[in-house]
């Protein structure tokens, strides 16, 4: 696709999201190695504090992109493609536990010498950056976690993991087609920008999504369940500035299991985003900004 097309994707989101960043850009596409592996990030710029932007699971660095071009004015903006995820590597081994992914922060961060960090994950992203935080919050300027906590819907979970499961189709209308019934709630010319870039085209002409499915294995999930559950346990730990964010009408996070993890929080703080389901940053992004930039404020970060 061409440049002059992606920016042309870009600008209807953003006019469907009620949002209006000037100028349009798209961001910069970079690789690096961490440890043994090559990953693949967006940096949007920006100057002031950055911010690590993880995506959920079957989703890519993309997802952020609304959200990360309202905020490079003020923030270093950057989106990581997670191991197995977009263009970044597949693990050789199949180890997709919570614990490589924290390796995977720690190397990257690192490696990008992003000082005192805020990290906004949804979903996947948001329990690794949870057990990120309960290693290194003291080094963490704040953390953002959108709809996911130690304790979550298990239906609403593997409605999810169902779609994620999506076998090859004949072309992308095809993907379009099961997404639209998946979430109703987005609009489909940015279910098709999303699909854009989170598809491949297979060498016998099929489509599939880009992540690892390997990491759905049975055994694969449920060590990943084990790593979740796990991490109640040391959420006392996190000392830095913490928003959860609900959606209003996810069936992931339930209202009970996000008011408990907040409260579980030393230093957190809940906010619910209506007409929004699991995916909030592309549901409303607009109103995920308000919520975060109140928070922002309210923590006294510029």
């Amino acid at each position: 696709m061409e440049r002059a097309e992606e920016i042309a994707m870009f600008r209807t989101a953003l006019r469907i999201a009620d949002l209006h960043p000037d100028p349009i850009t798209l961001p910069d596409d970079h690789q690096v190695i961490v440890g043994s592996m090559r990953f693949h990030y967006l940096d949007w710029g920006g100057i002031g504090t950055p911010i690590l932007f993880l995506h959920g699971g079957g989703l890519t660095a993309h997802t952020w992109d609304c959200v990360a071009v309202m905020l490079r004015d003020r923030f270093r903006c950057v989106a990581l493609d997670q191991r197995g995820h977009g263009d970044s590597e597949w693990s050789p081994t199949i180890d997709y536990r919570i614990a490589a992914h924290v390796g995977d922060i720690e190397g990257f961060i690192d490696s990008m010498r992003l000082e005192r960090p805020i990290l906004v994950g949804q979903s996947m992203g948001g329990l690794n950056s949870i057990a990120y935080a309960t290693r290194h919050s003291d080094a963490m300027r704040a953390m953002v976690i959108v709809d996911v906590a130690p304790e979550i819907s298990t239906s609403g979970a593997e409605r999810i993991r169902d779609f994620a499961g999506t076998p090859e189709l004949d072309s992308p209308d095809a993907f379009l087609d099961r997404a639209t019934r998946f979430n109703p709630l987005r609009d489909p010319a940015v279910l098709r920008r999303s699909l854009h870039y989170n598809l491949r085209e297979t060498p016998a002409g099929k489509w599939v999504f880009k992540h690892d499915q390997r990491r759905r294995s049975d055994d694969a999930m449920r060590a990943f369940t084990e790593d979740r559950t796990r991490l109640a346990d040391h959420v006392s730990k996190i000392s830095c500035a913490t928003l959860v964010v609900r959606g209003a009408l996810s069936d992931v996070l339930t209202d009970d299991s996000a008011e408990m993890f907040a409260r579980s929080l030393p230093n957190g703080r809940l906010a619910r985003v209506e007409k929004s389901g699991h995916n909030v940053q592309g549901d409303n992004p607009r109103a995920f900004l308000d919520a975060m930039l109140s928070f922002f404020r309210d923590a006294g970060i510029n």
